[in-house]
């Protein structure tokens, strides 16, 4: 089963519970497998939250089998530096600082950090040392929040 596939069985069960599915990943194999679930929710993410949503996800893998081996399942937040995988993600921060790996080069460059300006179902804007970067999303590798330093 791919990931693509994992997260349609299981974002509607995690969504029921007032969650959202941030992020998946998978790597099954070996003695160190795992399934990671990153959720998230308006108001934040408590271990409480983790240990329920765990306990649903692990129900329904156990009752449906769709990987093959062992793997420790892992729920959790997904953290200040949390990536940033969906239009509505770069909607949501639009004006926070931004790390963008693109997978080929744009402009001359692969990565990209600066101030996230705006955000469509094409293209993301970032704002490096004045100058506007449109990048599609469609080619970037990845893009995560850079925590703001106190």
């Amino acid at each position: 089963m791919t990931g693509d596939e994992l997260r349609k069985l299981l974002q509607p069960g995690i969504e029921r519970m007032g969650y959202e599915l941030s992020d998946l990943e998978v790597k099954l194999g070996g003695g160190s497998g795992f399934v990671r679930v990153f959720i998230d929710h308006p108001d934040g993410i408590s271990l409480e939250d983790c240990e329920k949503v765990s306990l649903a996800v692990s129900a329904l893998l156990d009752v449906e089998d769709p990987l093959p081996g062992h793997y420790n399942l892992e729920v959790s937040s997904p953290g200040l530096d949390r990536k940033l995988t969906k239009v509505e993600h770069f909607q949501r921060f639009t004006g926070e600082t931004v790390k963008v790996q693109m997978r080929f080069p744009m402009a001359g460059r692969k990565r990209f950090r600066g101030t996230l300006v705006s955000a469509n179902d094409e293209n993301i804007v970032v704002e490096v040392d004045g100058k506007a970067h449109s990048l599609p999303l469609a080619t970037i590798d990845t893009a995560r929040l850079v925590p703001e330093s106190r």
